[in-house]
């Protein structure tokens, strides 16, 4: 008898753990190993397990977006340092609707690589914390903290499944960088500072040599010469900033906006106002070495041609740097050796056949046109770095509408210029417009229609990535979004409580802390509906765009509860002194998400978002919750019961 109460009570402590943890989500799961590089460096991997249909948002996710993954540790600087971002296995893409950006990420399962460096002798074990968000009808936020016994680690002896999946990535965002670069060089080629100078290099070529042969010889040599000069530009470039650096400063606030001005003076100048020049004396001195002759002086003869194309090639080269920068590793000296190939094959093919320069266009007005339009997509461009400064402040200067006004006005100009409506300091007398311009000025045109409706909420799929985000507006759904429910809105029409904010764009009087919405619940005598949710959760915009804005249903949010909104993926520090450790997992609390979803999981047994609670004033559940569901009626039902139950 004593041994069946035993097992009573073991299977009930079984039940009550079960039910206990019945609202927890994992649908990732890790499991990590360590590999030695050599004394001082090592590779963490984390290799996750995901369930079906879930998506782990990779490093790589765009700004705006899902959470990506980051790695942190409290011995991160003090026991060893992160050498670059993780190598990453195969991640897929797809367009989100909701962020309107393409979403990278790891289904089913996923590897992370993140090289360590020691920063002191005689280290054993180094802990390490993963954080990202996985998401498929809900969100969860991921956390994973790991120890690694350093004396345990496995030799590297062979290049991984990991690594191979991360450079076959590598390869094909470089062989892009590439194209885009030699069409840069290709642009660059056809303004007036290059394209003359063709036919005059390739006359020094033939006179200067004996036969044909050495004619051949010297151009490929000359060819080769201005390659070798903007790769080394390029390996500069990468030296100096270091391959992972350029890929943390290309999205520092600072270097965008310095940037936005350095385009905005390139376009300025590419227009026609002013031109950049390197010092004369360095084209001079240069030029005499050149004629020395034989290779010492056809190397002078490529370094005189980039000098005294400085003023049209400089632009296109920095934009290119820059470019290539968001990639950091070798891409500079890519897009360099990109660049540089499309300015040098007609060097040398031109040198080799001569006969060829009759086919070629005659110069003339038609290469300032090449350089008035390269200066318009330049002042187009620099805005994209003015908006990515704003975006990381948080200014709100240059919103989305702002930002589609800028392009539209910046691309209607280049329309009319090229249908020769506008004429800027350096163009020719133009009688007619050619086939091609008109063609172009036509598409210029069709391109600025179809930007318009943008400024009414229009998602503009084809430059996705490129103005600010929807919800980073001054209409975040459009301008012709009706607030369903303002017109019997009792906040309105009151002073916005202590500690409250209005949710746009519904004007919603929300908190974001649970003990002042709780107070302010009770002095005006009204149910409390929590909201678990996320900045970077998708599902919680789906049900805030989809079903709160519904007429039924948007005028109890703002008159009938107090909304409580809290934020499990916020990143702001708790006060000094009210950091702690969680009693339900063991993990310490660091910011405000962290305590918030410790919360939902502590007093709800719940990790999901979005996840929707009406309590009463004595911290009861007034109905069961309520989680993702885009039907409207359940969810009006599910408000009406709650709201109910609190009059009662």
């Amino acid at each position: 008898m004593k041994n069946l109460f035993s097992l009573f009570i073991a299977l009930f402590i079984v039940s009550i753990h079960a039910f206990a943890q019945e609202g927890f989500k994992e649908p990732v799961t890790w499991k990590t190993s360590i590999e030695k590089i050599n004394d001082k460096e090592y590779y963490l991997v984390f290799k996750a397990k995901i369930e079906d249909k879930w998506h782990l948002y990779s490093q790589y996710n765009p700004e705006g977006a899902s959470l990506p993954i980051e790695f942190d540790s409290e011995q991160k600087d003090t026991l060893f340092t992160f050498v670059g971002k993780a190598l990453e296995s195969e991640t897929h893409k797809e367009y989100s609707e909701v962020w309107k950006k393409e979403e990278l990420f790891f289904s089913k399962e996923g590897t992370l690589k993140q090289r360590i460096k020691l920063l002191k002798e005689n280290v054993t074990e180094v802990e390490v914390s993963l954080y990202g968000q996985a998401c498929k009808e809900a969100c969860i936020q991921i956390e994973k903290t790991a120890k690694f016994d350093l004396t345990k680690a496995t030799a590297v002896t062979e290049m991984k499944a990991t690594e191979k999946e991360t450079k076959k990535g590598d390869k094909k965002g470089l062989l892009t960088l590439f194209l885009l670069s030699f069409f840069a060089g290709f642009a660059a080629l056809l303004t007036p500072c290059v394209f003359p100078m063709i036919p005059m290099t390739v006359s020094f070529f033939t006179k200067q040599s004996e036969s044909k042969a050495q004619g051949l010889r010297n151009a490929i040599i000359y060819g080769l010469a201005i390659i070798i000069l903007y790769v080394l530009l390029g390996t500069v470039v990468t030296t100096i900033f270091g391959a992972d650096a350029l890929n943390a400063l290309s999205t520092d606030p600072w270097f965008n906006l310095t940037f936005f001005v350095i385009l905005v003076v390139f376009a300025v100048s590419f227009l026609g106002a002013f031109e950049i020049m390197l010092p004369n004396s360095w084209a001079n001195k240069v030029d005499s070495q050149a004629d020395r002759g034989g290779i010492v002086g056809i190397l002078f003869m490529a370094l005189a041609l980039a000098i005294v194309s400085f003023s049209c090639t400089g632009p296109i080269v920095g934009t290119a740097l820059v470019a290539a920068a968001s990639q950091g590793g070798i891409a500079p000296i890519v897009s360099m050796f990109g660049f540089s190939l499309a300015i040098a094959l007609p060097f040398a093919l031109f040198a080799a056949f001569p006969g060829w320069l009759n086919s070629l266009p005659k110069s003339g007005g038609w290469l300032n046109t090449v350089k008035v339009v390269l200066g318009f997509l330049e002042l187009g461009l620099a805005f994209k770095f003015l908006s990515m400064a704003d975006l990381a402040w948080d200014l709100h200067w240059l919103e989305r509408e702002t930002f589609l006004a800028i392009w539209i006005a910046i691309f209607g100009a280049l329309a009319f210029y090229l249908l020769g409506k506008i004429k800027l300091p350096h163009d020719s007398a133009l009688d007619h417009i050619s086939v091609g311009r008109l063609l172009l000025g036509l598409l210029t045109l069709t391109f600025v229609i179809y930007l318009i409706p943008g400024l009414w909420g229009a998602p503009l799929k084809i430059i996705s990535g490129f103005p600010p985000p929807m919800n980073y507006s001054e209409s975040p759904y459009g301008v012709g979004f009706k607030k369903l429910g303002s017109g019997n809105s009792s906040a309105t029409h009151k002073a916005l409580p202590e500690g409250a904010h209005f949710m746009k764009p519904y004007d919603i009087v929300s908190f974001d802390d649970y003990d002042t919405g709780l107070a302010y619940a009770k002095k005006e005598g009204k149910p409390i509906l929590l909201d678990f949710t996320g900045i970077n959760c998708v599902n919680c915009r789906k049900m805030e765009e989809q079903v709160w804005t519904d007429e039924k249903i948007l005028p109890i949010l703002k008159n009938d509860v107090v909304l409580i909104s809290l934020y499990v993926d916020s990143k702001k520090k708790l006060p000094k002194g009210e950091e702690y450790v969680s009693e339900t997992t063991g993990r310490k609390i660091r910011t405000i998400g962290n305590k918030w979803s410790d919360f939902q999981m502590r007093k709800y047994k719940a990790n999901a978002q979005p996840y929707y609670v009406l309590i009463d004033h004595e911290e009861n559940n007034l109905v069961e919750y309520t989680s993702y569901d885009p039907n409207i009626e359940k969810y009006l039902n599910w408000l009406k019961e709650g709201i109910g139950n609190f009059k009662k």
